[in-house]
């Protein structure tokens, strides 16, 4: 016998950044509940699908979520009732069609996502299999590669630091569970480099330090010396990866870089070249976001240098988004993208660029936003897909180790069929 939609609910709950968010309950007839919380993000894409806030300053400084809370109830509800919750692909349809904008303006990104992920999730557990089973099939099987943001700055972080991520990965590793190690092992010796320079050790948005440093250069070369203290070698046992997040110092005048010394309003062919030293000088495998989401000749250009020796991927500048990622694949912009489920808003939607990307050549990182839930759905999606590489946060804090720690449970529950990459998943640097 089928399983059928009894309830929904949807209430407003709180993030880590203590905002509100949308939260979706679903109950099915066999009285099994599931439910899931969207994520927001701090630095965002214009292109993005959007999130319905309901701009009331009398609560929560206009970021309340009840507009879109009461979207789920009166509108989404009504209609989903007795439907079958397996039936993925026809219930994100039925949720774009109720909103009928272009960009999920009208329900709310926000709403339609956790709907989306919460029936996805009553499913499998109705079911009796693991979510990332039953979005992935008998076919799901690799443990992504982790970007882990041990340094945070840009417009996660109160700093100098123009860069907004500056992460670790554990591309010598085995496991999985080896990888979190080693990662984990590095953020605790970054932040005994830090003190050692009288550095602060807060963290950012998504846990990792946000100290004032004197460039974005010292900043990389901190981690470095906190790799090596940790007993790994740089670039073969892990590597680095960042997120400049380029869209946030860019201007119609060109780039400016606050922690750079004579670097403002330059061109896109005078960050090439920052690049270029910076890749030359410490174990950089991968740049988001390198340059602004509309500055589509610079990507092109940032391409052309150095899209053979680095993963160069398309956040704000693909957003998830199937359109303009076949416009940045016809242009040949970018070999990688963030794939992030609330960017978009359905769980349908975000597998088909998950296709596309890799039809197209481009790898997939899986990637949560600034502000998250506790949710662990992003590394079943991420093992689903087998992207082989994720993106998650620092090592610190419940909302992003609840990723970590459920990649180590998927790994085990996999057992031999198992599979960890390493530095081979950025395949399309590696042809």
């Amino acid at each position: 016998m089928k399983a059928r939609i009894e309830d929904i609910r949807g209430r407003e709950v709180l993030d880590s950044r203590g905002n509100p968010t949308v939260e979706v309950e679903i109950i099915l007839d066999s009285g099994i509940r599931e439910l899931f919380s969207t994520p927001s993000g701090a630095s965002t894409g214009s292109h993005e699908a959007h999130e319905l806030r309901d701009g009331d300053n009398s609560r929560y400084l206009g970021r309340g979520v009840t507009k879109a809370v009461s979207n789920v109830n009166e509108i989404i509800k009504p209609k989903l009732i007795g439907k079958d919750p397996s039936q993925q692909k026809s219930i994100d349809r039925l949720l774009r069609e109720l909103d009928g904008t272009p960009n999920k303006g009208k329900i709310g990104a926000n709403a339609i996502l956790a709907t989306s992920i919460a029936c996805a999730k009553a499913s499998a557990s109705a079911l009796g299999v693991e979510l990332y089973q039953y979005i992935g099939g008998p076919n799901a099987r690799v443990l992504p590669t982790p970007m882990m943001n041990i340094m945070n700055g840009g417009a996660h972080a109160d700093n100098n630091v123009d860069i907004q991520e500056l992460m670790v990965m554990p591309v010598g590793a085995k496991t999985v569970r080896d990888a979190v190690r080693m990662g984990a092992e590095t953020f605790h010796h970054l932040k005994a480099v830090l003190k050692s320079r009288s550095y602060s050790t807060g963290v950012g948005d998504e846990g990792g330090f946000a100290p004032n440093v004197s460039s974005n250069e010292e900043a990389i070369s901190l981690i470095v010396e906190a790799i090596i203290k940790a007993g790994y070698e740089p670039g073969k046992d892990i590597s680095l990866a960042l997120d400049v997040a380029a869209s946030e110092f860019y201007s119609e005048n060109g780039y400016t870089l606050s922690a750079e010394k004579d670097f403002q309003n330059k061109s896109a062919a005078h960050l090439v070249e920052y690049y270029e030293y910076l890749i030359s000088k410490y174990p950089i495998i991968s740049i988001e976001d390198g340059f602004a989401e509309d500055d589509w000749e610079g990507w092109e250009l940032g391409t052309r240098a150095l899209g053979k020796g680095v993963q160069l991927v398309g956040d704000d500048l693909f957003v998830t988004n199937v359109e303009r990622l076949k416009k940045g694949i016809k242009r040949g912009i970018a070999n990688s993208i963030i794939i992030k489920p609330n960017q978009i808003g359905t769980l349908t939607e975000t597998l088909w660029t998950v296709e596309v990307a890799k039809r197209g050549g481009y790898t997939c990182v899986i990637s949560n936003r600034s502000a998250e839930t506790g949710e662990a759905v992003l590394a079943s999606l991420a093992v689903a897909c087998n992207t082989g590489q994720s993106k998650v946060g620092s090592l610190c804090r419940g909302e992003r180790t609840a990723n970590y720690n459920e990649l180590i449970r998927i790994e085990e529950r996999l057992g031999e069929d198992a599979m960890y990459e390493g530095a081979s998943a950025l395949y399309s640097i590696n042809k």
